[in-house]
């Protein structure tokens, strides 16, 4: 039974009561009305038909909440996948034409694919790869280019950005909507987050704009929407070179739509008391890609604000979902006609309103106050990700190849220190502290990393330097705790550091070694009986033993 609910996790919801079907469908129609007209206005943005984006709110939220790991996510359109699938498609397709919608297809199913394998493989980990900074800085830079990339319709200039000078190219009727959708939504926002503000406007501005004549006025507007459910879509071979530029647009949305969903997961897991299992939801996110592709739309991730709002509307388990789906059907089925006369002024300010909040320049303060390296591979994300658009997937690559640098510059360079007796009775930083050595023609250090491949020349280093600077040494004490891995490398640069030492009759003293790492020296030969050796378990058992070899000494 545990076995099939591995790849079946629906059968692992608890049975449903009246009260929580009651408090999961009230939450889920709250976030259906939300995620209707998201979806169209984020399929604008991702150059799609705007149907698709209600396409991507029903079949591939309805999968990935059956075999997510995280039942309580609101998975479908987002701002930043969408704008990720412009970014990718730009300078292969004219957007909204057959082949822009096939090869949008081909990304969703790619990357579904990409992500359905890494689950099966239990690869979730790769999630790591991207560091906190890195992601708040490329997410910020997207959001900025998604800002910009609505402000034209948002403030009616009919030729884009060139019209911006020329007063006269300005639809002063789509300006007076798309500010006032602006201003509506925030205050509603302010007011009640659970409050239905997307829907109510699109209706309102629907029929507002149908008995004020702003499409006949030259307003731009969403236009007939085809009616029914979605239809099986298979898309054309592209070519294997056209595939081939879209192998890297795969990976990135991959990554970045999974970095999505993981930070609505974690909190859904936690409200829960449960560990997060990244790699079921990179299945179940998988699977929602591929579903999203065959029905002719692009692909999908969790929505943080929606399933914020979810959550917040008391969704207690993923019937919550099955019910915003059906609402979706339904709308599908009898209500996009009601979206005919809606001004795309509307549908921009949906969009910039709901990526306002990923605006935060005073994360890039804090992370300098904690990390001025970070701080400027954040910085760079923020600058590359801009300055690459509409290539914005550089952004990421270049925070995820400084992040590495980084960390592999760290796991070169470990923290090696000479440790003193503190007043405390602690060991600390000899020098940091001004305290005296910890005995005479004594050196005693300690290495805050593993011993393998990456640290062994520095650690030889640091103690061979230490001795050719102070020859009258007789006693190496080595503080070991700290290190809790050890490689064919480290062994081997052990080995050679006891010879050394032996040759120059100085006593090694091993403290608080774990038993993994002695276990590899042991089997090396490297901690072979003699007398210039002394292991001790603990600190104080070595500190209790300092006035023995200081005499001796």
């Amino acid at each position: 039974m545990n076995r099939l609910r591995r790849f079946l996790p629906f059968l692992a919801w608890p049975r449903p009561t009246g009260a929580v079907l009651r408090g999961d469908a009230l939450a889920g129609i709250t976030v259906g009305l939300m995620v209707i007209p998201q979806g169209v206005a984020y399929a604008a943005l991702a150059g799609m038909p705007l149907i698709t984006g209600i396409y991507a709110s029903m079949l591939p939220a309805l999968v990935a909440v059956l075999f997510s790991g995280s039942m309580r996510l609101s998975v479908g359109p987002t701002a930043l996948t969408c704008l990720l699938v412009s970014a990718s498609l730009t300078g292969l397709a004219e957007p909204g034409s057959a082949q822009w919608i096939a090869l949008a297809v081909w990304l969703a199913l790619l990357s579904g694919l990409v992500q359905v394998v890494l689950g099966f493989a239990r690869f979730g980990w790769l999630l790591n790869l991207v560091n906190a900074p890195v992601l708040m800085a490329f997410t910020q830079g997207a959001a900025v280019l998604i800002i910009a990339s609505q402000l034209p319709s948002l403030l009616g200039l009919q030729g884009g950005w060139a019209a911006l000078p020329h007063p006269q190219q300005w639809h002063l009727p789509a300006l007076a909507f798309g500010l006032g959708s602006v201003v509506f939504l925030l205050l509603a926002r302010r007011w009640r987050a659970t409050f239905p503000s997307v829907l109510l406007l699109v209706v309102v501005s629907a029929g507002m704009s149908a008995w004020i004549g702003f499409e006949p006025a030259g307003g731009a507007v969403i236009g007939a929407l085809p009616q029914g459910l979605p239809a099986l879509y298979v898309p054309t071979w592209p070519g294997w070179a056209t595939l081939g530029q879209l192998l890297l647009p795969t990976l990135v949305i991959s990554l970045v739509s999974f970095l999505e969903t993981a930070s609505s997961a974690k909190v859904d897991s936690s409200r829960r008391g449960q560990r997060w299992d990244q790699d079921q939801d990179l299945i179940g996110q998988g699977l929602a890609k591929l579903v999203s592709g065959f029905s002719g739309a692009f692909p999908t991730s969790a929505s943080f604000s929606r399933s914020a709002l979810l959550l917040h509307s008391g969704a207690q388990t993923g019937w919550a979902t099955v019910f915003s789906v059906v609402l979706v059907g339904v709308a599908l089925v009898l209500l996009t006609p009601l979206l005919k006369h809606v001004p795309l002024a509307v549908l921009a300010a949906v969009v910039v309103v709901a990526v306002m909040g990923l605006l935060q320049p005073l994360a890039f303060v804090r992370l300098w106050a904690i990390s001025r390296v970070e701080a400027v591979i954040a910085g760079t994300t923020f600058v590359v990700t801009v300055l690459t658009a509409p290539q914005l997937y550089w952004g990421v690559l270049a925070g995820v190849l400084m992040a590495l640098s980084h960390f592999l510059y760290l796991r070169l360079h470990p923290r090696i220190i000479e440790v003193g007796l503190h007043q405390d009775g602690s060991l600390r930083d000899r020098h940091l502290w001004h305290l005296a050595p910890l005995a005479p023609a004594t050196y005693a250090l300690r290495m805050d990393a593993a011993l393998d491949f990456a640290t062994a020349s520095a650690f030889e280093h640091a103690v061979t330097r230490y001795l050719t600077e102070h020859p009258g040494t007789r006693h190496v004490v080595l503080i070991a705790h700290p290190i809790n891995w050890i490689d064919a490398t480290g062994a081997e640069g052990f080995g050679r550091l006891r010879s050394v030492l032996a040759e120059q009759r100085v006593t090694l003293h091993l403290v608080g070694i774990k038993l993994p790492v002695e276990t590899v020296l042991r089997t090396a030969g490297h901690l072979s009986e003699g007398p210039r050796l002394c292991l001790y378990r603990t600190e104080a058992e070595a500190l209790r033993a300092v006035p023995d070899w200081s005499e001796a000494t």
